[in-house]
């Protein structure tokens, strides 16, 4: 499909795009994402000198959706914002207290060390492999101070009851500090499902990707959108390289003919199922989507996220053919925040992994709303080390970018 020229420049911009948004391990709600959407928006408007509005959200079983117009002063884009859900099979497995959730939490961790993931992790990225212990080391700590204050109560004491009561206050105590302060839980919950991702898979998701990925093919061949984008944040990297592969299947197979998808995976967790030894069936998916030449995968990472593997070699790790994606982009979380701002952020992990899917305060070279909802390709932000900053005045105004030139159906881009 044919793009649009700017008058004035020497550039086309999309004027339609279909966003398919799937978050991380996170039971929000799709309300409470729209309204961190809209809040975040601001930040984008503030940044790039745009205006954007938004629609009321609609919700139904599989999707939640609203409507996105922005514009500067020479382009205008609509968007159609899709959140694929997955909080209701989040809430469906089970989010309860910690000590609830030790013994599966244990058989979890050991499984991912038996199957020689954490050991993988060590060679892909050590800061992975770190995080990876990050829950046990805090579990470890809880029931070491538990331990030694009903050790204290029965030496000052000499009552075995007063000690164990202490025992277990102790360990609710750190525990429930543990998780409001370090969300100990959503993590351990993290590691639960995945464990049970990896061995049984998921009856719910897998019929709603597979709803999903007919939609994608079944509109293809008419879709008025310019360009359809697929972001998959954290572990929901995962799950978007399962719509792609079985989207780009279903398609291949009607028609023999695929549309083309943007892909961005963006602080990813894609590594953390590959490298299990019983995914082999995600690692042939990973194979397919990176050597499909007709979707276009950018895979986004940040050293400061400790949540990404920073710095792996994703298909060597994971021992499959070289191809010719994903094109590996490291950006830089500091330089989207304000100075006065990023003190308090990083040191808070779970901001800084956040931050791929949060309003810029700066422009910078990674904007999650600027490739959401701006007028540049997919492949324009993709091929350029500074994304779309070359592309915009400050007041906002899409500028011609000289040699610089992109192809969205084809796929090329040089600067």
């Amino acid at each position: 499909m044919a793009l649009t020229g700017i008058p004035g420049t020497t550039e086309t911009h999309v004027r339609r795009r279909r966003v398919y948004h799937i978050g991380g391990y996170d039971p929000a709600p799709p309300s409470a994402v729209f309204e961190r959407f809209t809040r975040e928006l601001r930040r984008f408007e503030r940044a790039w000198g745009t205006h954007a509005s938004t629609t009321e959200l609609e919700v139904s079983g599989d999707l939640a959706s609203w409507q996105v117009s922005a514009s500067g002063s020479n382009w205008r884009t609509e968007i159609e914002m899709r959140l694929v859900r997955w909080d209701d099979v989040i809430v469906g497995s089970g989010v309860q207290p910690t000590w609830r959730r030790l013994v599966p939490a244990v058989i979890a961790f050991c499984d991912f060390l038996v199957a020689g993931a954490f050991t993988a992790y060590l060679r892909s990225s050590w800061r992975y492999a770190l995080f990876f212990l990050y829950p046990i080391l805090i579990l470890a700590l809880a029931g070491s101070v538990s331990a030694a204050a009903a050790a204290f109560i029965l030496n000052s004491t000499g009552s075995y009851f007063a000690a164990i009561l202490t025992l277990f206050i102790s360990l609710y105590a750190t525990l429930y500090a543990a998780d409001r302060l370090l969300y100990l839980n959503i993590l351990i919950e993290d590691w639960i499902f995945s464990h049970r991702y990896v061995r049984k898979g998921d009856s719910i998701l897998n019929d709603r990707l597979q709803r999903i990925a007919e939609e994608i093919a079944r509109n293809a061949p008419a879709d008025q959108a310019d360009e359809i984008l697929i972001i998959g944040h954290s572990l929901g990297a995962v799950l978007a390289i399962d719509l792609i592969d079985r989207a780009m299947k279903i398609q291949l197979d009607q028609s023999g003919n695929t549309r083309r998808l943007a892909f961005f995976s963006v602080g990813a967790s894609t590594l953390k199922i590959g490298l299990h030894r019983a995914a082999s069936g995600f690692r042939a998916a990973i194979g397919r989507v990176s050597s499909n030449l007709d979707v276009l995968w950018v895979d986004y990472r940040a050293r400061s996220d400790v949540m990404n593997f920073f710095g792996a070699e994703m298909l060597r790790d994971l021992k499959l053919r070289p191809a010719s994606s994903p094109l590996v982009r490291n950006v830089s979380i500091r330089r989207m925040i304000a100075p006065g701002r990023y003190p308090r952020i990083r040191k808070n992990w779970y901001k800084m992994h956040c931050q791929f899917v949060r309003g810029n305060d700066r422009r910078a070279p990674y904007d999650y709303f600027m490739t959401a909802c701006g007028p540049l390709p997919a492949e324009c932000i993709a091929r350029s080390e500074r994304g779309a900053m070359d592309y915009f005045d400050t007041e906002g105004q899409l500028i011609d970018s000289g040699d610089f030139a992109c192809d969205l159906k084809g796929g090329t881009a040089r600067k």
